[in-house]
């Protein structure tokens, strides 16, 4: 469910629900281009509303969602299937493939026509100069420099079994697919993994080293799908079957082109091949690449808008609500308190990739649920901090005071020290939201929506305007909350208690 939907129930809860289709894609160009693909050619199916997951993460992110019903397909390898998912030695054939996945309720079917193996290269002047033509050769140069993407380094058909089929024992860095061919043309790295389809491979000059062990196994592209969506929605599977065969690496290799090199959307590109496909290959007309303002306000602003505040105040308003007693308790507990701040300190120095995954593995989703877990999670720290000082720091005259008119406890702390430690509890919570709209942009991640998405879209593709899109607005909401939250601090703080020019 994404973030805008889930404010929506809460402010309208009679808000009805359709029937949804839900598309996913990975971290890189040709998936968030395939699953456009499919999501636009289901769209002209008119079965159901339709979503594009965009950009969910690696390969274990976007298989977990689909096992788990957060996504009902989306575009992958009969390589990655095979060794990645089923744990198998050797490839598989299409209906070995599905014979296995039933037993999982998923299934496999509609190759699309073309194969994105995996490849190992490098720049083509500097293989010349080393005499390096196939992988094995670069067992006789140790000192090269490897760049490989997170994924191919922990894939079980990555790096470490190409490392020992081929004897390699070569420094490696981790390094964003994105960012791959840059390192290369500046020379921080000699050797990536790259995929036979990129679309840079020609324009930055490397040469696709042979494999003469055979190593990487065929990486077929299909439809891989929840095994009762056919059943579901056979409209829109008539519909997604008409894509079968239709896409050769020659035509893949251009979309992927149009989207890195010509900075074309991914939508545009997809929209382009799905409209030449209904019209039996008739061409469609080619859009010129945005400019930045035109990306900045593009049509998904408001969407993203929506999405990210309510990713924001879905995870505050708990968190203001549990800080405040938590943070009140460690004011008159000593005991208590050095539990509380160990704990709220301690779940702040978990990375967020780190617990948005194993917030997927413990709730069995993706998308605004593990996300607004893990924002209110890091949004308690300020608020249990603040509220706990503000309330330690009233001066104890004031509070012997209260006790000597005979006030109960209650009363002391709603009508004395509450309102006295409100200027301190409400920079608690601006601290957190602020702090909250930055780290919302990760939840993209996982299909959380928000600005986020075109950071990892941009980041996806090296593109800075796309980046630049989601960051500044980003930036603009953080400093729209921050001047809410100064608005608010006059209504509740006691006029006593503001600052001069706040009066």
């Amino acid at each position: 469910m994404r973030p805008h939907v889930l404010l929506l129930l809460i402010l309208v809860p009679a808000l009805a629900s359709g029937q949804t289709i839900d598309v996913g894609s990975k971290r890189f160009t040709e998936s968030y281009i395939l699953g456009e693909i499919l999501t636009q050619t289901l769209q002209e199916a008119g079965e159901a509303r339709v979503t594009h997951q965009q950009g969910l993460g690696n390969t274990a992110i976007v298989f977990a969602a689909l096992k788990a019903g957060s996504i009902d397909l989306y575009a992958e390898y009969t390589g990655t299937i095979a060794f990645e998912l089923l744990n198998r030695k050797a490839p598989a054939d299409l209906p070995s493939l599905e014979r296995e996945l039933a037993g999982h309720g998923l299934g496999v079917a509609i190759p699309l026509g073309f194969s994105n193996t995996y490849a190992i290269a490098m720049p083509e002047k500097r293989a010349a100069e080393l005499g390096i033509v196939r992988i094995s050769d670069l067992a006789r140069h140790p000192g090269l420099r490897f760049g490989l993407s997170q994924e191919f380094l922990n894939r079980k058909d990555g790096w470490r079994a190409l490392k020992a089929a081929y004897g390699l024992s070569h420094d490696v860095r981790g390094l964003d697919h994105g960012l791959a061919y840059e390192a290369l043309a500046a020379q921080q790295v000699d050797v990536i993994d790259v995929y036979s389809t990129d679309a840079k491979i020609t324009r930055y000059s490397v040469r696709q080293l042979e494999d003469d062990r055979a190593f990487f196994p065929p990486y077929e592209a299909l439809v891989f799908h929840r095994l009762d969506f056919p059943r579901r929605y056979p409209r829109s599977w008539a519909a997604l079957s008409t894509l079968e065969g239709r896409i050769d690496a020659r035509t893949m290799a251009r979309m992927n082109a149009e989207v890195e090199l010509s900075g074309r959307s991914f939508s545009d590109v997809a929209r382009g091949f799905v409209g030449s496909a209904r019209a039996a290959g008739t061409p469609a007309a080619t859009p010129e690449a945005s400019s930045f303002l035109g990306v900045l306000f593009g049509p998904d602003l408001w969407r993203l808008t929506l999405e990210h505040l309510g990713l924001v105040l879905a995870s505050l308003v708990p968190a203001i609500v549990i800080g405040v007693p938590l943070g009140t308790w460690a004011a008159h507990s000593p005991r208590a308190s050095h539990w509380i701040m160990a704990i709220v300190g301690l779940v702040q120095t978990v990375p967020a990739l780190a617990l948005l995954a194993f917030l997927i593995t413990l709730m069995g989703t993706i998308g605004a649920a593990p996300a607004v877990v893990a924002l209110f999670v890091y949004a308690l720290l300020p608020i249990v901090r603040n509220t706990a000082s503000g309330i330690m720091d009233l001066p104890l005259p004031l509070r012997e005071s209260a006790q000597a008119l005979g006030l109960p406890r209650r009363a002391r702390l709603v009508r004395i020290e509450l309102p006295l430690a409100s200027r301190s509890i409400v920079a608690g919570a601006k601290t957190s939201a602020v702090i909250g709209v930055g780290t919302a942009t990760i939840a993209a991640f996982i299909g959380a929506g928000g600005y986020g998405e075109r950071i990892v879209a941009g980041l996806a593709v090296n593109d800075t305007a796309m980046l630049l899109a989601g960051a500044i607005p980003a930036a603009a909401l953080a400093l729209i909350v921050q001047w809410g939250f100064d608005a608010l601090e006059r209504l509740v703080v006691p006029a006593g208690l503001r600052l001069p020019q706040e009066s």
